[in-house]
């Protein structure tokens, strides 16, 4: 999701069947902090992590680092943090590793994104998946070393309508150029049609994404909005890629049941139990200060930052059914 633009605004793990073609070794990755072994994202010493946050809109609300003590007070592990490399306030150094300690302050685990490339050839044609690496290479001395804390979401929904060809190349090409870099992390990858893979481009060419990148150390994350509003379409996606042992996160979602908007209402009862269903990560959108006084201020889930006036959706994905406080395991890294 975007501010202003609003673009369309262990519990119940269960193993995966992992094919020898896309599936990496079990050493791989192993004392270099979070990795892929049989389709699941696990931690150094080999544990399944199944991320449960949500997400904070940071670059837009710099001040607001009681976020991070809020969230995890509320039961969560994980928390995915906007960022922007100049297309809104850049976050240098400085203020990636400011984050990342207040991750590990509240024991979270840090998914960084750049939200830059949100809209790419539909809103703006400036800010590509090349230029997102760059930026990663930009602040690499606040993530190297952190593999344990961090994952590295390359770009925010990048491509509204693309051409799968272009979106595979483009998404292979900023892999490479961070490996070439000393990128160890686990690397998040959004789906194109604004993240929610409605043209399929991602379930179909995740195989050989995650087989071309050297150290098959990849996530794929889905928007789920529009195009999951209902349980069948929910259900099939998320099994098209656990069949295959392939890695995938909910990696945005929002309570829309009695939204008008079709681009944005969505199933959050079913991604939510689905997800614990099969042991698969989500993180909703947003904590709050989505689009101040735009279309969808349901999208956020506490009332102006203050975690004791959750909306009815941050009562739902924190303390409802299959929500955040009763599924979420925290990182064993933390002891």
């Amino acid at each position: 999701m975007k501010p202003g633009l609003v673009l369309r605004a262990c519990v119940g793990i269960v193993t995966a069947i992992a094919t020898s073609m896309i599936c990496a070794p079990a050493s791989a990755g192993e004392g270099q902090g979070f990795h892929i072994v049989a389709g699941r994202l696990v931690e150094s010493n080999g544990t399944p992590f199944v991320m449960r946050g949500t997400n904070h809109m940071f670059t837009w609300h710099p001040d607001q680092w009681a976020t991070f003590a809020d969230v995890k007070r509320l039961g969560a592990n994980s928390l995915r943090v906007s960022l922007s490399g100049g297309r809104w306030t850049p976050n240098g150094v400085d203020d990636v590793r400011a984050v990342i300690s207040e991750c590990k302050r509240n024991r979270l685990i840090c998914v960084l994104e750049d939200h830059d490339t949100s809209g790419y050839l539909t809103t703006q044609n400036e800010w590509s998946l090349d230029r997102a690496a760059d930026y990663w290479i930009s602040i690499k001395d606040a993530l190297i070393g952190q593999e344990n804390y961090v994952l590295i979401n390359i770009g925010n929904e990048p491509y509204r309508t693309v051409d799968t060809a272009e979106w595979s190349s483009a998404t292979q090409s900023a892999i490479h150029k961070l490996r070439d870099a000393g990128f160890r992390h686990t690397l998040i990858v959004d789906g194109p049609d604004a993240g929610e893979d409605r043209s399929f481009a991602m379930r179909d060419n995740a195989p050989g994404i995650l087989n071309d990148d050297p150290d098959h150390n990849i996530l794929f994350s889905v928007h789920m909005y529009g195009a999951f509003n209902n349980p069948a379409a929910v259900a099939s996606y998320l099994d098209s890629f656990q069949t295959r042992g392939i890695p995938l996160l909910v990696g945005e979602f929002g309570d829309n049941s009695d939204d008008p908007n079709q681009d944005i209402k969505s199933d959050a009862n079913s991604i939510m139990a689905e997800a614990v269903r099969r042991g698969i990560g989500y993180l909703g959108w947003c904590w709050s200060g989505n689009d101040p006084g735009g279309p969808a201020p349901h999208l956020d889930q506490a009332v102006d930052f203050d975690p004791n006036r959750l909306t009815p959706w941050g009562q739902r994905i924190f303390e409802g059914p299959d929500g955040i406080g009763a599924t979420s395991i925290e990182a064993t890294v933390y002891g």
